[in-house]
């Protein structure tokens, strides 16, 4: 299952190397992986996709990231109302009488066009991955030349979905 995990750690030297260590050795495997400083320089949060495939193991991960030196928080936010965000840039194979058919296309996932060349426009598109997902598969019978994304970061929303009660009736 794939689950999306943050890190909170100290912005030193190596942690990255330790953390992605830990999961290599227990032969997760990492989807995307997305490395930044936070609010605070000291402070850095990486934010993980992975595959785990049950539950005991998502615990055991868990437990051991929080272990590790420089981690200070370790969250799965994968359960949670989330804001999750990703970037791609993808060239496209784009002749001038394609670019016009190519803009009505793309218009719905509002990608930025950031160059242009004779034969190539390159796209910039931010959204959930599914979303960038969709727009790859509809410019792809034009001839993607090249693609590059992020990765996933995310973070929980500030308000978190209640569940409300199911109130059964009796007669």
């Amino acid at each position: 299952m794939r689950r999306i995990i943050t890190v909170t750690v100290l912005n030193q030297s190596g942690v990255l190397n330790r953390v992605t260590g830990l999961m290599m050795k227990r032969q997760f495997n990492i989807e995307s992986m997305t490395v930044g400083h936070t609010e605070q320089p000291t402070i850095s949060k990486m934010t993980f996709v992975v595959h785990v495939e049950d539950a005991q193991k998502l615990e055991q991960l868990l437990k051991q990231l929080q272990k590790q030196i420089d981690v200070l928080k370790v969250q799965d936010l994968t359960d949670q109302v989330l804001v999750e965000r990703e970037l791609a840039l993808i060239k496209v194979q784009a002749s001038a009488t394609k670019r016009l058919e190519l803009a009505t296309l793309i218009e719905p996932f509002r990608a930025q066009i950031i160059d242009a060349g004779k034969q190539v426009v390159t796209y910039q598109l931010t959204g959930r991955p599914d979303k960038i997902d969709a727009f790859v598969e509809l410019v792809r019978p034009y001839g993607i030349k090249e693609l590059t994304r992020t990765g996933v970061t995310a973070f929980t929303r500030e308000h978190q979905k209640v569940q409300t009660p199911i109130k059964l009736l009796t007669y």
